[in-house]
């Protein structure tokens, strides 16, 4: 938006789950909702975009016929007030690939891509609001020093509903549960 632009009123009122659900698809491309307002994520990067892809399909290899692994799509937290986040790689149950919208119920693991600018939502914001809706795991991709990047892993402590820390991967990421999968960081 430049600065003679107006953003348009739907961006500064609290929206419901029923007037998004009306909206469509290209309005709702690059928001997120958050406690019923309507959050604007620039573009990423095609380095951010890659890695969530290669990620997703990583995963979607390695799950077999229960599970999928996608992109860019919402998971509505809660619905009032409202809150929809679109993370950067989504692990669902494939018999809700139909079901719209995708809930945490739906979703076993979400990993966001840090980018200039998402830091403190990626690690901080992001996290709780996975937690406290139930998602149980939780991943963090981040640009190491040396290029590769790094994945936290954090996994949800259903008695509290807060991530503990996992394992931090660099090189290769070697998981077994709830499968097993092994990605190679410098494709990423």
């Amino acid at each position: 938006m430049t600065a003679g632009t107006v953003a348009p009123a739907w961006m500064h009122e609290q929206v419901t789950a029923e007037q998004y659900g009306s909206w469509p698809e290209e309005q709702c491309a690059g928001i997120e909702i958050v406690d019923g307002m309507v959050v604007a994520r620039p573009s990423a990067s095609k380095r951010h975009n890659r890695r969530a892809r290669i990620l997703a399909n990583a995963l979607d290899a390695a799950a077999g016929p229960d599970w999928n692994a996608d992109t860019d799509f919402d998971v509505r937290l809660q619905d009032v007030p409202l809150t929809n986040r679109r993370p950067d790689v989504v692990f669902y149950r494939a018999d809700t690939i139909d079901v719209t919208p995708t809930r945490p119920e739906h979703v076993l693991l979400v990993a966001e891509v840090v980018s200039p600018g998402s830091e403190t939502t990626d690690r901080i914001v992001k996290v709780d609001q996975y937690a406290k809706s139930g998602i149980t795991f939780y991943w963090r991709i981040e640009q190491a020093a040396t290029g590769v990047p790094l994945v936290y892993t954090h996994v949800l402590d259903p008695a509290t509903r807060a991530y503990r820390d996992g394992d931090v991967f660099t090189g290769v990421i070697k998981v077994s549960a709830p499968f097993p999968v092994e990605i190679d960081l410098g494709q990423l």
